[in-house]
């Protein structure tokens, strides 16, 4: 054999060894762990604990590390119809490939998810843990998750965003950063429940104005007229889309010296006000006897035919804050006239000496979720506070499953009404985190799971709280330019309609 064709051959065997060492290797880093395994009787521990919960088939891959010790990891995921995964991990993250994760968790009815956790011991051999379940639910969640990032404190509102996320994925962007508006407050961000593409917010500052976005066009708007004593602030879109509700509140916040709580935020003076965009004008919500009473947090029955808010008496010079209660009341709104009916009462909390804060009604207009807290209107800073929901049909409530020992509030219903989303400070009692729970047509939940991040130690190391979570069908694409375009020029003045 000539000497230049012995070695070519030379060359080609060894690769081929190579290759199937490759193979061999590859196969061992991925494959199930075959032999020595001890069965334990334990759930593994994993970050985050998505164990027990129910998901929707279209969220995103749920990443997680195994927290339990060991040298090497692996993790098989198991569903009807699929073909089973498995990840092997010496680092203890298990990622999951999103392609490979559609086809475990896709469904047209509710089905298992299971995981099963294999950790390997210092003596070589393998513990496998019991299995985690989970449900995969057929009803899809909203594509799109909006929310507000801020540092938890109170005092400076520095690198302040609106960002919106994809569920579906793990893409995120911003809607709007305070960076490009002067460093200004921007807050109160507010969608029309999925009916419209309409999308406004607030900012505070030397930029000051309500701003609307409606057919790709941005503008901003002053609501606050010379007959107004307080400007508008928290929103709520008529499914028109020609009203948005809004509280005119005087707000002052108090801070303790020695109570467990940081704040407490209180209304002095609060009413409703009714912005009409067609005809640029504010309208005062004029009830009976309306200044005996604090009216605020104003919230919409889906048929647009009522609207709900929360109500307490109006408080003395000398108040206990601790004495405030708010109850839930509604009213019947006409449209063509833009009046209003004589409001009533359809919850009772200050009897049991609670409060409620927060009213959202399911798109079917059914469940109407709210939170309780001890007292007050401004729910975030009280440790106590729970979502629960009241059947409008009934009038009974029901405390969901989703509640934790610490604060539970902004909740937001997808639009077809078997998901909450919700800021939650279980992690660290401090930092407000978004967790996602599904509602059952009674009003029960399943347990609550975090928003799932690409990185699953995400969550150990950002600061910032997520505040107000709001689910949507609509991508919002701001241009930074058109927003400091429109910060820059001088607010659209809206007129006073004293009806």
């Amino acid at each position: 054999m000539p000497a230049l064709e012995q070695t070519l051959m030379t060359a080609i065997h060894k690769n081929k060894i190579l290759l199937v060492t490759a193979i061999i290797l590859l196969s061992g880093c991925t494959g199930k762990p075959g032999a020595n395994i001890t069965e334990s009787t334990e759930l593994p521990i994993i970050y985050p604990d998505y164990s027990g919960i129910i998901l929707p088939a279209n969220i995103a891959p749920l990443n997680f590390l195994i927290e339990n010790d060991g040298s090497s990891f692996y993790a098989e995921l198991t569903s009807d119809g699929a073909q089973s995964v498995g990840i092997k991990s010496k680092d203890k993250l298990i990622r999951i490939p999103q392609t490979k994760w559609k086809e475990l968790v896709s469904t047209d009815d509710f089905k298992d998810l299971n995981i099963d956790i294999f950790v390997k011991n210092e003596d070589g051999g393998w513990t496998k843990f019991r299995r985690i379940t989970n449900r995969i639910a057929p009803e899809p969640v909203d594509p799109y998750l909006s929310y507000r990032l801020l540092y938890p404190g109170y005092e400076s509102w520095t690198e302040l965003s609106i960002r919106q996320r994809n569920l579906e994925s793990f893409r995120e962007w911003p809607i709007i950063e305070n960076s490009v508006a002067d460093d200004n407050c921007i807050n109160c961000h507010s969608f029309n429940n999925g009916n419209t593409g309409d999308f406004l917010f607030h900012m505070r500052g030397t930029m000051g104005g309500t701003y609307f976005y409606s057919g790709g066009e941005l503008k901003k708007t002053n609501l606050k007229t010379n007959e107004m004593k307080n400007g508008a602030v928290y929103p709520r879109w008529h499914p028109s889309g020609r009203f948005v509700a809004f509280s005119s509140n005087r707000i002052v916040q108090q801070f303790h010296s020695a109570d467990n709580k940081k704040v407490e935020v209180s209304d002095l003076e609060s009413s409703l006000v009714l912005f009409d965009l067609e005809k640029n004008e504010m309208i005062p919500v004029l009830f009976p006897d309306m200044e005996k009473y604090m009216d605020t947090y104003p919230e919409w029955s889906p048929d647009g035919k009522y609207i709900y808010f929360c109500r307490t008496e109006q408080i003395g010079e000398n108040y206990d804050y601790r004495q405030i209660r708010y109850n839930l009341c509604r009213a019947a709104f006409d449209q063509e006239n833009r009046s209003f009916g004589v409001p009533e009462t359809i919850f009772d909390a200050a009897k049991d000496s609670k409060s409620i804060s927060f009213p959202r009604i399911s798109p079917d207009g059914r469940l109407l979720a709210m939170t309780i807290q001890d007292y007050g209107c401004f729910p975030i800073w009280h440790k106590e506070t729970d979502i629960i929901s009241l059947d409008l049909e009934t009038m009974k409530t029901v405390k969901p499953g989703l509640n934790s020992d610490f604060t539970d509030s902004y909740h937001s219903w997808s639009s077809n009404g078997r998901w909450l989303v919700f800021s939650s400070k279980r992690g660290d009692g401090l930092t407000a985190r978004p967790y996602l729970a599904y509602i059952d047509r009674d009003g029960n939940s399943g347990r609550a799971f975090i928003l799932p991040q690409e990185d699953p130690g995400f969550y150990h190391r950002f600061l910032k709280s997520f505040n107000i979570p709001e689910f949507s069908n609509v991508k919002v694409n701001l241009n930074p330019g058109e927003i400091r375009k429109t910060a820059k020029a001088r607010a659209i003045q809206a007129g006073w309609s004293g009806e």
